[in-house]
């Protein structure tokens, strides 16, 4: 087996890994505090600078063993992924794609030019150098933990930091054991990687620790708030990707059978626990109703189910809390005037493709992001009514509009600011080498994906000056 190994208890005692889709114990992990984060911090700073001593194509080798080894594992890390997150199948191998690829891409990095040659006034020699920051934490939340860990990890790594990983605890395991021994085989020194799973007390302590001198946080816009304040008061950068309330726009133009069909996914593709998830469908009056109908006959079809046992097209949520907040929502936004035209019920974990009719920017389906499979539908009668709709939100994360003429729907992208956008596409897409993150509520911008953001992201630059002999000094 792969994924083996005992965990020693951390200090913070052990976490039950449950399977959402059926409540059973699928085992036990250890659990970080404060203090272990300490411990972890001083050896990874010890273990950090021989790893970034070491001749860039061995950094490389091992990024480029770790891609290999996300495929070659492929079968048993997947069935991690479906037990313990609910991902459907398909959600798994695309996870397992997205990390391979990021290795790949990770590995091109070690060789890349670090710095430039400044002209100088002086009789010297003058460059910018980029170096590794040091010890970077990682802090990675529940719903697509093998990417939203991995992205930040492998290109960290790969420019020579440490870096210290705290999954969420409800995932573990593929948000952090798997991590850690991929990482183990693929031959990465000790103490370079660590994994410390643990609530908020071991987050605040690896954003607090003195030698930690970059925070990657993936979470919701509240808790990113509080890391962003935290890190600020220590003087340290905190990158910062958070939740996202993206809005789908279907213009009079559009085919309305690719529009359900994009509008479908963008909502419900892993229970709509995604980021980038197609929070808002906004939808011109002329297509409006049939629009609503065609979806919601489509919501009505889609299987519901255990992904490990059956062929479904969404399996559970992650746990009760969240199904408590889809379904107040569902049920605040029918009291304030929606129209349930499918789903709006749940058995278990297991929460039915819901579409919302009759939206508007109060209600509070439109205004929150409800991290479910939930379609809320407003519509508009032109395009300035599109963007005025599409900005009544906090977020900035994605945006996808559906036209025949692609080069209107970029004119009507540049009046959204938003990190991402997608012409005839829906809200969801990511690849490893494109940059990702978006502005507002949803965070502090592209920083992740792609060599120059990575780049900046994980490194420090450093001015660095030559002479041939001493200058003379009035004094």
């Amino acid at each position: 087996m792969f994924i083996g190994g005992t965990w020693r208890p951390g200090s913070g005692g052990g976490i039950e890994v449950v399977e959402p889709a059926t409540g059973g114990s699928l085992g036990r992990i250890g659990a970080a505090d404060a203090g272990d984060v300490a411990r972890a911090a001083e050896s990874a700073a010890a273990a950090q600078r021989d790893w970034a001593a070491r001749p860039h194509p061995e950094r490389a080798a091992v990024l480029r063993r770790a891609a290999r080894l996300w495929s070659e594992h492929a079968e048993e890390i997947s069935w991690w992924n479906v037990r313990e997150v609910g991902a459907v199948p398909g959600m798994a191998g695309f996870a397992l794609h997205v990390a391979e690829q990021e290795c790949h891409e990770a590995a091109a990095l070690p060789g890349r030019p670090y710095g430039e040659l400044l002209p100088s006034e002086e009789p010297r020699l003058s460059m910018a150098t980029r170096v590794p920051a040091g010890v970077v934490g990682v802090i990675a939340p529940f719903n697509v933990p093998i990417i939203l860990a991995i992205r930040s990890v492998a290109p960290a790594l790969a420019l020579g930091n440490a870096v210290i990983l705290k999954p969420d605890p409800r995932t573990a395991v593929t948000g952090g054991a798997v991590l850690a021994r991929v990482f183990e085989e693929a031959g990465l020194p000790p103490g370079v990687l660590q994994v410390l799973p643990g609530g908020a007390d071991a987050g605040a302590a690896l954003v607090t620790h003195p030698l930690v001198r970059v925070i990657s946080f993936t979470g919701s816009t509240e808790a990113g708030r509080k890391v962003g304040e935290l890190a600020g008061r220590h003087l340290k950068r905190a990158h910062l990707e958070l939740g996202g309330n993206s809005a789908l726009i279907v213009l009079d133009d559009a085919d309305l059978d690719a529009a359900v069909n994009l509008a479908a996914w963008g909502s419900f593709f892993h229970q709509g626990q995604i980021c980038m998830t197609t929070g808002r469908h906004l939808v011109h009056r002329r297509l409006y109703d049939e629009f609503v109908e065609r979806l919601a006959a489509k919501a009505g079809k889609l299987p519901v189910g255990d992904p490990a046992t059956a062929e479904v097209a969404l399996g559970p949520v992650i746990d009760a809390g969240q199904r408590d907040k889809i379904h107040a929502i569902v049920q605040d936004s029918t009291r304030q005037g929606a129209t349930l035209a499918a789903g709006g019920g749940f058995e278990g974990l297991f929460y039915s493709p819901t579409v919302l009719a009759e939206v508007t920017p109060r209600t509070p389906a439109f205004a929150q992001e409800i991290f479910g499979p939930v379609a809320p539908v407003a519509r508009f009668g032109d395009a300035d009514e599109a963007a005025e709709l599409a900005l009544a939100s906090e977020y900035g994360l994605s945006l996808g509009i559906v036209t025949r003429d692609a080069m209107k729907g970029l004119a009507l992208a540049r009046r959204i600011p938003t990190g991402i956008v997608h012409i005839n596409d829906q809200t969801v897409n990511d690849e490893a080498n494109s940059p990702f993150g978006g502005v507002g509520a949803s965070g502090t911008g592209s920083r992740f994906g792609g060599a120059a953001a990575n780049v900046e992201a994980f490194t420090e630059t450093r001015w660095i000056t030559m002479r041939g002999q001493a200058p003379t000094y009035p004094f």
